[in-house]
């Protein structure tokens, strides 16, 4: 009887894991992403592996998507070099990678203008707020960079912290 009664049991939390869905967190065994670039004009996101483009996102952006970000609440993303420097497995938005903004060069600038130069800047999928914002609204974070949920599984799997991301206007 006791067998009989664990067999149960473990069939039960398989049939419970298996109905949960499939995961959000994916592999990823092909090249390594050396670089993200974003061109925020043509609202592209380009993932490099040396000099070899092998992923390419369109994005949304901050809602006032043109110029550089220069303190906290402005809407705008940010230009410049950063880095990826952390992870968000929990976001609101799904899924999300950080960028390193604010620099000291944008931190120094948003002082001497007497203002708090902002961060939690990320890359991060819709999640259920964007899902309603962005058929309406392309550029609807305040200052994120935005893709689908599906397609930040993908670099969510793909993008290691420590890799520079190059945002351009």
């Amino acid at each position: 009887m006791r067998k009989t009664f664990k067999l149960t049991a473990a069939a039960l939390m398989l049939a419970i894991v298996a109905s949960c869905g499939p995961s959000k967190f994916k592999t990823y065994d092909g090249p390594p992403v050396t670089q993200v670039v974003v061109n925020k004009n043509a609202r592209q996101m380009l993932f490099f592996s040396g000099s070899r483009i092998i992923a390419a996102y369109n994005v949304g952006l901050g809602n006032e998507p043109v110029g550089h970000k220069q303190y906290s609440g402005d809407g705008k993303t940010p230009e410049g070099l950063y880095y990826i420097d952390r992870r968000n497995p929990e976001s609101r938005y799904h899924l999300s990678i950080g960028v390193s903004y604010p620099n000291t060069q944008d931190a120094a600038f948003a002082l001497s203008q007497g203002k708090h130069p902002g961060g939690d800047i990320f890359i991060h999928g819709q999640g259920p707020e964007g899902k309603v914002l962005a058929p309406h609204n392309r550029d609807w974070t305040a200052g994120c960079i935005a893709v689908t949920d599906a397609e930040m599984e993908d670099i969510y799997a793909m993008v290691r912290d420590g890799t520079p991301i190059i945002i351009n206007p």
